[in-house]
């Protein structure tokens, strides 16, 4: 309470916010400008902050008049939220609940960073991003994001036996785009086979699936081999 200046900036906008409100608009900058002085954060009056807001450390962070941020949201030191225009109206952010802004980050214009966004520090978001995605580079953009096709991903990942994710938060992009690509593939492939598995049962033949080789001991079938099994299916 004595020694923290993100809780003093923020606690000094919510009595400047009130008399925002009040119409005592010259008296809330004034508060404002001194708390900018006292902590190294400029918040403008105007702006409406949620429940549970945090900022780490804080020296540099600066949020718009119209900025609005939701409930559980942390922004890190270095923090623009801005405008790209002087005409009045929506001109900064929205961050909607549980948003997450890394240090030196600027997110600029009437965007909206949906729930559970994940910014990078240093990045410069001018695009409006869907909830639980993570956002880095400049300009920025998304590397990671949970929808269907990542959770899929994710499952072909636990059946090979490897992270995805701890490749993606581990690896360099270029690195991470082409695990993600794999898995992709491999999940494409493994789909079709279960088809051809499931067709080639309904003509009545056996095919053990359940004891596949791991990935570190494949081999490589021959020819002969190949035209064996094909025989074999053809005659049954």
């Amino acid at each position: 309470m004595t020694c923290y200046p993100g809780v003093h900036a923020v606690i000094m906008h919510r009595f400047n916010h009130f008399l925002w409100n009040l119409g005592l608009k010259w008296l809330a900058r004034w508060f404002s400008h001194f708390t900018r002085w006292m902590t190294g954060i400029e918040i403008h009056p105007g702006a409406r902050i949620g429940h549970r807001f945090f900022i780490d450390h804080g020296m540099g962070v600066v949020i718009g008049e119209t900025a609005e941020i939701g409930d559980d949201c942390t922004l890190y030191h270095g923090v623009t939220l801005g405008g790209t225009t002087w005409n009045a109206g929506k001109r900064h952010p929205t961050l909607l609940n549980n948003v997450v802004v890394g240090a030196g980050a600027k997110v600029l214009g009437p965007i909206t960073l949906s729930e559970g966004v994940r910014i990078g520090s240093n990045a410069v978001v001018t695009k409006s991003v869907e909830k639980n995605s993570t956002v880095v580079g400049v300009p920025g953009r998304v590397i990671h994001h949970h929808d269907d096709l990542q959770k899929k991903r994710h499952a072909m990942a636990q059946k090979l036996g490897f992270d995805a994710y701890g490749a993606t938060r581990d690896a360099p992009d270029p690195v991470a785009t082409a695990i993600n690509k794999m898995l992709d593939h491999i999940h494409a492939m493994d789909e079709k086979m279960e088809i051809m598995c499931g067709a080639l049962k309904q003509f009545g033949a056996e095919i053990d699936v359940n004891n596949l080789p791991d990935l570190g001991s494949c081999t490589i079938a021959t020819s002969a081999e190949v035209s064996d099994d094909v025989e074999k299916i053809e005659s049954n």
